[in-house]
């Protein structure tokens, strides 16, 4: 069974509850329609009411069994501006701004996964992931002991002799441009985290790369992942993880016996942890488009799950994150 579809099937299993703040896009109601009918979420899509009926008839979707929501009318918008306010009162915030930003489906959205009226949100189709994550980080914060949201994208390869199973974990991709040694420690333990979560993985092996394995050269980018491995195992002595590595060292056990024979993870990495975004985003576009391998994001890090799409994702690609979604929560 491929990697999506083990997600989906345990998301079945939950019951969960996923908000759409996006409910009158055609794509997001489509996706409803899927995720209603193949029992893998409870969609809320927010919105008018009758817009969303409108698209929901024009397209032909069923939307029976789903919950729609219409932020500037809603009976839990005084509820939730008065939450939002003790939040964000020490930064300024006042009742009014409270009640005018809880009326954008956004902000109620993110709030109703913070009160746990929704276990979790997906937007992106129309929205950029700053339009999310801004709230995000406002009301739902980080996870205790973690001090950035970061990406993952999680690959699944036709090769099952790679990885786990074919499986690995990129991180991170998409959101965090340059991070420091700090910053790349806490995305190595999340993404150690997400590999358990949604991939089964139950002993990840975290190899942070370089252009180095352990000492071969010297640079100041060197020092960074050096460093970085050595705050991971600090936060998380338990963790098989090891840097610094280059790439082939990580997966190929025959260089691993050369280059790092007393890794403990060199040669079997699943998880790879990347120096900065663009080296990131760029493998894994190697990875999906030479390797022919599946790939899917997700946001890692915060207390509760919000993820973002792209806004040229396809339908399936909804059913997918929202599937990803229910299981992160839990």
């Amino acid at each position: 069974m491929a990697m999506i579809d083990q997600i989906k099937a345990k998301a079945r299993t939950g019951g969960k509850t996923v908000v759409f703040p996006e409910g009158c896009e055609s794509r997001t109601v489509a996706a409803a329609a899927i995720l209603l009918k193949e029992g893998i979420v409870k969609p809320v899509l927010l919105g008018n009411p009758e817009a969303v009926r409108e698209e929901a008839g024009r397209i032909g979707a069923d939307l029976a069994g789903a919950v729609l929501l219409d932020p500037e009318k809603s009976d839990k918008s005084g509820q939730y501006a008065d939450v939002l306010y003790e939040l964000r009162r020490h930064k300024g915030m006042s009742r009014e701004k409270a009640a005018l930003l809880i009326a954008d489906p956004m902000y109620y959205g993110v709030m109703m996964v913070h009160v746990g009226d929704a276990d979790g949100l997906v937007s992106g189709a129309s929205h950029t992931t700053g339009d999310m994550l801004r709230p995000a980080l406002q009301i739902i914060k980080t996870k205790p002991g973690i001090k950035i949201v970061s990406s993952a994208i999680l690959l699944e390869f036709p090769n099952r002799d790679i990885g786990h199973g074919g499986i690995f974990l990129f991180s991170d991709c998409v959101v965090v441009p340059c991070p420091t040694a700090e910053e790349l420690a806490h995305i190595a333990v999340s993404a150690a985290d997400t590999a358990r979560t949604l991939c089964d993985i139950a002993e990840p092996k975290v190899a942070l790369l370089s252009f180095s394995t352990k000492g071969s050269a010297n640079h100041e980018l060197i020092s960074k992942v050096r460093e970085a491995a050595e705050i991971a195992h600090a936060m998380r002595p338990e963790l098989r993880l090891d840097g610094e590595l280059q790439f082939d060292a990580a997966i190929v056990p025959e260089v691993a016996g050369i280059k790092a024979k007393d890794s403990p993870v060199a040669g079997r990495a699943d998880v790879l942890i990347f120096p900065d975004v663009q080296s990131g985003n760029i493998g894994y576009k190697i990875a999906q488009r030479l390797g022919g391998a599946s790939a899917v994001a997700v946001l890692q890090g915060l207390r509760k799950p919000c993820n973002d799409l792209s806004r040229g994702c396809s339908v399936e690609d909804i059913v997918a994150t929202a599937a990803i979604t229910a299981v992160q929560s839990m």
